[in-house]
């Protein structure tokens, strides 16, 4: 007659842990970490290139870490600014706000919270200007991308990625105290990169953005437009990773010069795909893209920290 009660009192505490890591998954959900990620990738490299070796293991840790918080608070105010797009495409149904695992005023105050501590964080562990850098990325993603840019004009992800590119700015200050002309490169490369890499995964789901109302350049223009504004801005990304050649020595060119032959090549398939109505996989491109700029960063972190001569 005992077991019943006992094995009820085993299970309450079991449910209620469940329920804490349910919570706990949806506000990380909320902070989109799938996209914080591909962000990091770019910051460490951009503090071994400013250091031109390795740098301090503290810094790079509070950089990562309010680096990462930043963004985090960046994607959980997006997600509250966006979650009636979010309710009617099938890509973004399962998010916390859609589901109601966490309620809007809530997301909202733990996105306030989180840039507030990433701004301590990065003031009292790296310097002011990367903080101030990291504050103004938050409040651009937020009220120009998200609010005023991308339910208005197609070209919405080309200004509204600036917000992306920070992270490498935001490294390089850590570092250097300023900011310098190859941290301005590589934010250039991040940025025109953007375009093909949203593009791409945008003609994946069009339909989806269509029925949300947002007018993303596959839903506005033919095909043979987007995919000819991808091979475009693919080209104007592979040429600018070249301006860094005087920062950095033969490994990073040659490492370069290959990933950005085969970033090109997907790219140009798939404008040939599409102009001669053949079946596409804009998908491929996408994913590549992730590859080609990890790769790309990679090689200019090894770069710097095996120390070679630099090319001028």
């Amino acid at each position: 007659m005992t077991a019943v009660p006992e094995q009820a009192e085993t299970a309450a505490p079991a449910t209620t842990t469940a329920k804490r890591r349910g919570v706990l998954a949806a506000y990380f959900a909320l902070t989109k970490p799938r996209v914080i990620e591909l962000l990091l990738v770019t910051t460490i490299p951009a503090m071994f290139l400013a250091e031109r070796g390795v740098p301090s293991p503290w810094l790079v840790l509070v950089t990562l870490v309010g680096g990462a918080m930043s963004a985090g608070s960046a994607n959980a105010l997006n997600c509250v600014a966006d979650s009636d797009i979010d309710a009617v495409m099938h890509r973004t149904r399962s998010r916390p706000l859609v589901s109601y695992e966490v309620p809007r005023k809530h997301a909202l105050i733990f996105g306030i919270v989180l840039g507030v501590v990433s701004f301590a964080v990065l003031a009292l562990g790296a310097n002011l200007l990367a903080a101030v850098l990291s504050l103004a990325a938050i409040l651009f993603y937020v009220f120009v991308y998200t609010l005023l840019l991308k339910r208005r004009t197609s070209q919405n992800i080309v200004w509204g990625g600036a917000a992306g590119c920070m992270p490498v700015v935001i490294g390089w200050a850590a570092v250097a105290g300023k900011v310098e002309w190859p941290a301005i490169v590589m934010f250039a490369v991040v940025f025109l990169w953007t375009p093909p890499h949203f593009w791409s995964l945008a003609m994946k789901y069009r339909d989806d953005y269509a029925r949300a109302g947002v007018p993303m350049l596959p839903v506005v223009a033919t095909p043979r437009q987007v995919s000819a504004r991808i091979l475009v801005y693919s080209w104007a990304t592979v040429a600018c990773t070249l301006l860094l050649v005087p920062a950095t020595s033969w490994v990073y060119v040659a490492i370069a010069v290959l990933s950005g032959a085969a970033f090109l090549i997907v790219a140009q398939r798939l404008h040939a795909s599409v102009r001669q109505g053949r079946t596409t996989n804009p998908m491929t491109l996408f994913h590549l893209s992730n590859s080609y700029l990890a790769v790309l960063f990679v090689a200019i972190a090894v770069d710097a920290a095996i120390g070679l001569p630099t090319l001028t």
